[in-house]
């Protein structure tokens, strides 16, 4: 993966930095488009990073009618419109993705720190390629997927992964594991043991925190997935989740945003400490059988 090619947030940079100008400009989306080759609904999904404005033309428009007048500010918004309408490193996996996985994975790619938390299965970014694949045959017949669609899957998988350890920036990441995800048989005693040993790995390394949640615990437990990806602090902070569909929800909305928080701090607390976490695991492995 390329170390920092964030398109997705240089979108949401732009659209971020456009509302805003648009608020003191006191303009309605109606007003802010009137006469310009934009509708009301482009604009807004501007503003909100789903899509991307390719045309520079527009985008001075869009400057002009806001009262930008400095070509330094101009300048500024035209390079960041330039680097949010790049090639993304995952388009070629796009076919394959359900809706909404793309943007996630963009801001995924672009975050600064990940907090995360699946109750079912191990978390996605700490899965090893023989655990990614197992969990894809177990539910084949189910989703009625193909060979081909699998493969893509577990390459974009182990793709996303390298968010941790790349050379330049690697991300951080704070995973609450749920104890019945880590004894959920994926694959087998080998895969499952070989699978263990990598989240001992990717614990000890100094960006990544992981704590595992048991069974018996007596707090709060979420009952669905989700991240909370920060992406610095000019940016908003953006909540995932997956829905019954299989389709990815991404909102930025502070409600649902601090919603979340309390969500993930309740599960911080209820978890074993992350000192305790190798020795969780390592007693799993021990434990495990056909």
């Amino acid at each position: 993966m390329p170390a920092r090619a964030r398109p997705t947030a240089r979108r949401i940079e732009l659209g971020y930095e456009l509302r805003e100008l648009r608020k003191q400009a006191d303009l309605t989306l109606e007003e802010a488009v009137h006469g310009l080759p934009l509708s009301d609904t482009k604009l807004y999904r501007v503003e909100t990073g789903l899509q991307d404005l390719r045309n520079a033309g527009d985008l001075r428009k869009l400057l002009a009618r806001y009262g930008v007048g400095e070509e330094e500010d101009i300048e500024r918004l035209l390079a960041i419109q330039r680097a949010a309408s790049s090639r993304e490193w995952w388009t070629q996996f796009k076919s394959s993705m359900p809706s909404g996985m793309p943007r996630f994975i963009g801001i995924e790619s672009a975050a600064v720190e990940i907090q995360a938390f699946h109750p079912v299965v191990v978390l996605g970014l700490m899965q090893t390629e023989r655990y990614a694949r197992a969990l894809y045959e177990i539910s084949k017949q189910v989703e009625d997927t193909t060979n081909e669609f699998i493969d893509q899957g577990v390459t974009l998988r182990m793709k996303r992964k390298e968010y941790l350890t790349r050379d330049e920036e690697p991300g951080k990441l704070w995973a609450i594991l749920y104890e019945p995800a880590l004894r959920y048989l994926v694959g087998g005693p080998d895969v499952m043991r070989e699978q263990y040993d990598e989240i001992t790995r990717l614990a000890a390394l100094d960006n990544v925190t992981v704590q595992v949640l048991p069974h018996s615990v007596r707090g709060y437990v979420a009952v669905n997935d989700f991240s909370i990806l920060h992406l610095g602090d000019t940016l908003p902070t953006t909540v995932q989740v997956d829905n019954a569909w299989g389709a990815s929800s991404v909102s930025d909305t502070p409600r649902e945003v601090a919603k979340f928080s309390r969500k993930f701090n309740a599960l911080v607390a209820s978890s074993l400490p992350p000192e305790d976490t190798p020795k969780f695991l390592h007693q799993l492995s021990r434990e495990i059988t056909e």
